[in-house]
């Protein structure tokens, strides 16, 4: 266990991502899933309010944490304002959604709760308003963004620093071995903030698992012409690179590509989920495996 960033809360060096739960995985499943991964050491959960159907995750990882008593070890993370269920960060909005996240959640706080897209039509001086209040009212604990291009995010942390207000203690960006446009600009900003990341998409929509090589032979996953998309010669160079460094710890090239990413600088732990317990395996094997300089180098000079 660490310490999210500058919080007081104690994360597993893997988020599991729970977006899958009440879509492609049904109660039970998720429940076995869930079980696995706490079983694990794992303790992190990122799900959303539009996730599985407008709440469906949230509702499963609710009856979890009834069934299993398991609120007080449990990190959980949700968001607010994406998709088209209650879309936006009105304070109207905000308010009205952390009450029904939280009865489906059945629980009586969110230990970090997210803008889960930037609202450019609300003034951030309400949103942050808004959140600051939840806090106040200990609904939640942190607050953090998600999807902030660099100088929204700038801006936010400038609000809440001059008025007082939660500040961000997060972000969730877009980042894995080949896709880093977050280094850029965002890297810097989160560091100098003293920020943290949650990346998610940590596979690369299934590409970084090494499953997909071949736009001839798919397969029939739902998830390949995503993951293929990936697949060019800087993809292929990246897998070699990915092959090599898995057969020398003789783990999977996913547990590599998630160990890469955990590693990097302002990480504080990736998203990935899996649909069975079985999925797990390599995404949990990621969080015991520490890469050398010269294979943190190696990977990513492959992918540039």
């Amino acid at each position: 266990m660490t310490k999210l960033g500058t919080t007081e809360l104690d994360i597993h060096g893997l988020n599991l991502g729970c977006n899958v739960f009440g879509n492609t995985a049904d109660e039970p499943t998720s429940f076995a899933v869930l079980d696995a991964y706490t079983a694990a050491g794992g303790n992190f959960l990122d799900t959303a309010n539009i996730y599985g159907g407008g709440g469906g995750s949230e509702t499963i990882i609710g009856n979890w944490l009834a069934k299993r008593s398991r609120r007080d070890d449990i990190v959980i993370a949700t968001k607010v304002g994406g998709g088209d269920q209650r879309p936006g960060l009105s304070a109207k909005n905000i308010a009205a959604a952390v009450d029904e996240s939280l009865q489906r959640l059945r629980t009586d706080h969110i230990d970090l709760y997210y803008a889960h897209v930037d609202d450019l039509d609300t003034p951030q001086e309400e949103t942050l308003g808004a959140f600051d209040q939840l806090v106040r009212d200990g609904k939640v604990r942190y607050i953090a963004a998600s999807n902030y291009e660099p100088d929204r995010l700038a801006s936010a942390l400038s609000i809440s620093d001059q008025n007082g207000l939660a500040r961000y203690v997060a972000l969730q960006p877009h980042y894995n071995l080949v896709e880093r446009d977050y280094e850029r600009e965002l890297a810097p900003l989160v560091a100098r903030e003293n920020l943290v990341t949650l990346p998610y998409f940590g596979l690369a929509k299934g590409f970084l698992t090494g499953k997909y090589r071949s736009k001839d032979e798919p397969g029939d996953s739902p998830r390949a012409p995503r993951a293929l998309a990936y697949l060019d010669a800087r993809g292929e160079r990246v897998l070699a690179a990915l092959d090599e460094v898995a057969a020398a710890h003789r783990t999977s090239v996913a547990s590599v590509a998630l160990a890469w990413l955990r590693q990097q600088p302002t990480v504080a732990a990736p998203i990935a989920s899996a649909r069975t317990p079985e999925q797990l395996v390599d995404l949990l094997a990621s969080v015991e495996l520490n890469l050398t300089d010269a294979e943190l180098t190696a990977l990513g000079e492959a992918s540039n």
